[in-house]
């Protein structure tokens, strides 16, 4: 099943020139939970803090978190569990960023808006539903502040669904790991098998089900 979640945020400085988003995305590579994607359009002047959300603090995350939430447009598409094993990871994160610039064109008001997308692929000509001009810039979370703002926005709602997952299933570890594959969570598996929130297209769970 497809999830998508708008998060629409406020604007007041779009202006009226050309519109361009960052996108990024959390989650490719743990082996549960669902992926995310942001896209975001910048106000000037833009909130401070912004980068790489990896390279950031917790603290110093959820700050800039704020910030764009207040003073930014922007759209976050969730793409579950189901539908990434049915796709791939990749379809998977393709999607999640058409949903995200969706929702965005949704709160900004705006549908002419083109996208500076981290990384050296793109959604165009990859999924029928992203009708924008996307350009890849790879390490873009670092070069660019809109699609730092991008991958502060996705790491910080991914992280708080994998948070509230633990509390459902909190023998994995999830409020720690984020569903990545640590030691922890890999003995977890071993032990208790895979959840409903594991992605068995991912090998270490598809293995831990053959062996079960």
């Amino acid at each position: 099943m497809l999830s998508g979640t708008p998060s629409p945020g406020f604007c007041a400085g779009l202006g009226h020139g050309p519109l361009v988003a960052g996108v990024d995305e959390a989650g490719r590579g743990p082996l549960a939970g669902p992926v995310v994607a942001a896209a975001v359009l910048l106000c000037k002047p833009a909130p401070a803090g912004l980068g790489d959300s990896k390279k950031l603090s917790a603290k110093a995350r959820a700050e800039a978190e704020a910030r764009i939430r207040r003073r930014c447009a922007f759209g976050i598409g969730v793409v579950d569990v189901a539908t990434i094993d049915r796709l791939n990871i990749f379809g998977a994160t393709m999607l999640a960023m058409c949903l995200a610039m969706e929702q965005l064109c949704n709160a900004a008001g705006r549908h002419q808006i083109a996208a500076l997308v981290d990384g050296n692929l793109t959604p165009a000509g990859r999924n029928p539903r992203w009708r924008w001009e996307a350009t890849p810039i790879v390490g873009g979370d670092a070069r660019e502040a809109c699609i730092g703002a991008a991958s502060i926005l996705a790491k910080e709602y991914r992280d708080r669904l994998m948070v509230q997952a633990a509390r459902r299933h909190p023998q994995y570890g999830w409020d720690s790991n984020k569903g990545y594959g640590s030691q922890s969570h890999l003995e977890a598996l071993r032990r208790h098998g895979p959840s409903p929130l594991h992605r068995r297209s991912f090998a270490p769970v598809a293995q831990m089900e053959l062996f079960a």
